[in-house]
């Protein structure tokens, strides 16, 4: 979900109040959060109405026999249907914008899908603590306001976390302050009567419980989407940009599989295994991208190796997006991942695929063995291993017949680039993206370019089939589960008495 605007849509009161913040706190972002949220869910309750005169009409033309009455209810459900169509699209726009959490580097690049945080509605614990801290510990709760006030002010600075580590910082502080809390006042036997209130990341749709382990679940969510923003705004054209990225989307991946693996009983989609388990593969991709990436900013020279590399990683990429959309395509998910995601991840499968056989063609093409039987002999090899299977009546010794491959490599970069381009126009959120158009349009015109530069006129022979590129990957995305041990605390309540149990550094969210 798109949780920022512009600096220039706030309001003197807005930014008068950006000041004396806690570290890693960004103010400035709550009142566009708050002004999204409050759109959203005018919007779900619109589609929810919407949803009950549907049901309420679809009844009453079973139901009918008279046939008038029938006509009638079957004109007033396409109007229903087209407004729930209408209402639907509009959602999808405010939950789905990639464009504002990407780098503002000039340097063209695919972009990347981040996520948007989880909102929380804000929440009052002061008579709660005071009342356990009576009942159960026999204190004078008044005698705490501090500390529940220091914590309720830690509560309220990490619901707008700034896109950067000490935002990162300032969430797993809180989390760790979850723990001490969960021991101190929620017992089994006693409720405290909080409902934590959160909002579907990607749909708006509120959950409510009354566990800390739903609290808890919620913020490490926000850690791991915090993630994917920090790491599509990284300047990818220069080599520690990359790395700065793939460190961003593999601590991503972590927490999103920590969460899975530690967090039963969802009460919400975007938490439920199954969702959870697309977002892993998808930082997985968004990593082996950069992966690529990092391989194709090496290339300063023609140079055999380097290219069957590149050719191998960009093929990598695109087995590891074909995952993403299978995760992307299971029943629960279909409906509720967003169409620009589903269509980002198509065109990324073909973009890269695509990339694959252009950078074959142009090793086939462009490198020639210097005389050497030994090279020449090793230059074969390498060729040949790249493919799938032995290119057919195909001698890689004979220049020809290496121009012929060549040329079927580029004949299948172009389909795939033009596939690229085709599904990036059927999708209203990516062509608003102007760097994607620029980038599958560059790529699309390499390869045109370069099979105009080989093709001869006179070239009566049988068209050679071009075998699929091997993947292969130099560096395999390392998921980085959460260290909790990074951010240490003191427990805001540790003049309570003291706890009977020893503080671990892992944690258990499990309900």
């Amino acid at each position: 979900m798109s949780d920022s605007g512009s600096d220039e849509d706030l309001t003197p009161e807005d930014r008068g109040s950006t000041e004396s913040v806690r570290k890693g706190c960004d103010p400035l972002v709550s009142t566009q959060r708050s002004k999204l949220q409050q759109r959203r869910a005018k919007l779900n309750q619109q589609i929810n109405r919407e949803l009950l005169l549907r049901s309420g009409a679809e009844n009453l033309y079973r139901a009918s026999t008279n046939q008038k009455v029938k006509e009638t209810v079957a004109l007033e459900l396409s109007f229903v249907n087209s407004n729930l169509q209408l209402l639907k699209e509009e959602l999808e726009e405010l939950n789905s914008s990639m464009n504002i959490y990407q780098t503002e580097s000039e340097t063209l690049n695919v972009p990347m899908i981040p996520l948007g945080l989880k909102e929380t509605k804000e929440i009052d614990m002061t008579v709660p603590l005071q009342d356990f801290i009576a009942e159960h510990y026999g204190e004078d709760a008044s005698l705490y306001l501090n500390e529940i006030q220091d914590f309720m002010e830690l509560r309220q600075a990490m619901r707008t976390p700034s896109r950067n580590e000490a935002g990162q910082e300032l969430l797993m502080e809180y989390f760790n302050q979850l723990y001490f809390l969960d021991q101190r006042f929620f017992s089994p036997h006693r409720s405290l009567g909080v409902h934590f209130h959160w909002y579907d990341s990607l749909t708006g749709v509120p959950s409510v419980q009354r566990a800390l382990a739903f609290e808890k679940g919620s913020v490490l969510f926000n850690i791991g989407a915090l993630y994917t923003q920090i790491g599509a705004r990284q300047d990818r054209s220069t080599l520690s940009g990359i790395e700065d990225a793939i460190d961003a989307f593999q601590r991503a991946a972590g927490a999103f599989l920590y969460l899975q693996e530690n967090f039963s009983h969802a009460p919400s989609l975007d938490m439920s295994g199954s969702a959870l388990s697309m977002l892993v593969r998808l930082m997985v991709a968004q990593v082996q991208e950069c992966v690529c990436e990092k391989v194709l900013l090496n290339i300063q020279d023609i140079h055999l190796n380097v290219l069957l590399q590149a050719a191998q990683e960009a093929a990598r990429v695109s087995d590891v997006y074909s995952l993403v959309l299978q995760a992307m395509s299971v029943p629960l998910l279909k409906d509720y991942v967003p169409f620009s995601w589903i269509s980002m991840v198509q065109v990324k499968t073909h973009h890269f695929r695509a990339l694959a056989h252009y950078y074959t063609a142009v090793a086939l093409c462009d490198c020639s063995g210097v005389g050497d039987e030994d090279e020449d002999g090793a230059e074969i090899k390498a060729l040949v291993q790249i493919h799938t299977r032995q290119p057919e009546k195909l001698n890689l010794q004979d220049p020809e017949d290496k121009r012929r491959l060549g040329k079927a490599h580029l004949r299948k970069a172009i389909i795939r680039h033009e596939e690229a381009l085709r599904l990036h126009g059927v999708c209203k959120m990516l062509r608003k993206m102007d760097i994607l158009q620029e980038v599958l349009s560059d790529a699309h015109t390499r390869s045109l370019e370069k099979y105009s530069d080989i093709d001869q006129e006179d070239d009566f022979c049988e068209v050679a089939e071009a075998p699929e590129v091997q993947s292969h990957t130099q560096q395999k995305p390392d998921i980085k589960a959460p260290d909790f041990s990074v951010v240490r605390v003191t427990d805001i309540f540790h003049r309570l008495v003291t706890l009977t149990f020893t503080h671990t550094l892992e944690q258990t969210i499990d309900v």
